[in-house]
């Protein structure tokens, strides 16, 4: 059976969310069309729904009185997710080319495209926005590899896939939306023994003491819950994962969020992530985990 076989269609009856907060966050992404999700998409046809990584080329952006400055800093800011795309696949590690790859939380699914092109695999993506998987569906058939690249209605803390039979998973900026213990048993069930789990996600830093002005800032504009590195790594050891790199990407983000705030794209959150990240109180991290 191919991939398509299940997708999600208008009218296809698809599960519930589990709680009445989950059934917000589904409204909220089905809802959702920022210019900056879908212009920075537009540039090459991989939409994702997560910040970049990386120097700003200033030659390719160019000079600011260039009548052509915002499509160059539109694409450089594309340029610089994608890096951050390809950073969390780097490390999965090698992965066969007939295995299964997870995308919890896919958003439009420019992730699960990657990755399908890096390693001949297929990829599952979940997400509780059917305006989300029927995108990312219509993206992927676009693409030829609909019958690879399958974006699920679906609960990421009670994924449609089978006991062990996943050989690298991830949360790309989707994990603050759920309890983390729950989270990573889900992860650690559906993965293979020497299974990869990778995430990149935003966390308060505990040194701080407790989330910051700024932190509840991004909490109330995303309609999430923002966790603590702490907890990340209390939820792994709980859960059979254990970490086998902890990247601070910090440094490496505020570039994207500098440029970013200088476009008509700004949604009003950007100054919130770029004070918090410089005095300390968030971070932005990358982990890779390995099941045991």
């Amino acid at each position: 059976m191919s991939l398509t076989d299940d997708r999600t269609t208008p009218g296809h009856l698809i599960p519930g969310p589990a709680t009445p907060y989950q059934g917000d966050i589904a409204r909220y992404w089905d809802h959702e069309a920022r210019p900056v999700n879908l212009r920075l998409g537009d540039v090459d046809g991989l939409y994702h729904h997560h910040y970049g990584i990386g120097e700003i080329d200033q030659a390719a952006i160019g000079d600011p009185a260039d009548s052509e400055r915002e499509k160059k800093v539109i694409a450089e800011l594309h340029r610089l997710e994608s890096a951050q795309a390809d950073l969390l696949l780097d490390h999965l590690g090698d992965i066969p080319a007939d295995a299964t790859l997870v995308d919890a939380g896919c958003g439009r699914g420019g992730s699960m495209v990657m990755a399908h092109q890096r390693f001949g695999c297929r990829v599952e993506g979940m997400t509780l926005s059917t305006q989300q998987a029927d995108f990312g569906n219509k993206r992927a058939a676009e693409l030829g590899i609909g019958d690879s690249v399958r974006s699920r209605v679906a609960n990421m803390l009670s994924m449609p896939v089978g006991t062990g039979t996943v050989a690298g998973s991830w949360n790309n900026e989707s994990s603050m939306y759920v309890d983390l213990h729950d989270l990573m048993a889900e992860h650690s069930r559906v993965l293979g023994v020497g299974g990869r789990y990778v995430t990149i996600t935003g966390c308060w830093n505990p040194r701080y003491g407790q989330p910051s002005k700024w932190v509840s800032q991004i909490n109330a504009h995303f309609e999430c819950n923002i966790h603590s590195r702490r907890e990340y790594l209390r939820a792994m050891a709980d859960n059979r994962l254990v970490p086998q790199a902890v990247i601070d990407l910090t440094p490496d983000t505020l570039p994207y969020w500098e440029l970013r705030n200088t476009t008509s794209l700004v949604t009003g959150i950007e100054e919130a992530f770029i004070e918090s990240y410089k005095d300390g109180s968030f971070q932005y991290v990358l982990i890779a985990a390995d099941r045991v």
